[in-house]
């Protein structure tokens, strides 16, 4: 068993591509985003704030990519689970107040392991999903090119 764990982790070489295909879809839909990105040991590797984002959603994208990344899960997973009477009530106040349910977070799963995440905010929940799934797909295109020229 080896004595040091390795995790792989997103580059911001790829954190900038979902970046740029999160601004791409939030434009194209007409909703300006706050837009995080973190690495699987749940820190901060890239942010945009397209003008019009509300202000005060710049923590909650950041939350929502910290609790995707973290729980390793999507943040709408938790929606009824953390309300009053849910098998996770409460859950919501962890981490000081930093876990998310509300939807807009995604994970970036590679060949099975959590290597970052992505939260948008500022749009409706839906329109949230959509900008952060348009960043997890470019990364998933990009892993999946650099893979093939490897074969």
């Amino acid at each position: 068993m080896a004595a040091i764990h390795r995790p792989a982790h997103l580059t911001h070489h790829a954190a900038k591509l979902a970046s740029a295909a999160c601004l791409e879809k939030a434009k194209a839909i007409g909703v300006p985003m706050n837009i995080a990105i973190m690495d699987a040991s749940l820190y901060l590797l890239h942010f945009e704030r397209m003008p019009g984002a509300k202000l005060t959603s710049v923590d909650i994208a950041m939350n929502k990519a910290f609790t995707a990344a973290g729980h390793r899960a999507p943040t709408s997973v938790y929606k009824e689970a953390v309300w009053p009477g849910g098998p996770a009530f409460g859950l919501n106040s962890s981490n000081n107040g930093r876990f998310m349910y509300v939807a807009g977070g995604i994970p970036i799963v590679v060949d099975g392991e959590v290597v970052g995440a992505i939260g948008c905010s500022t749009g409706t929940p839906a329109q949230d999903t959509e900008v952060a799934q348009a960043g997890v797909d470019a990364v998933m295109a990009y892993v999946k090119k650099t893979q093939a020229a490897k074969l």
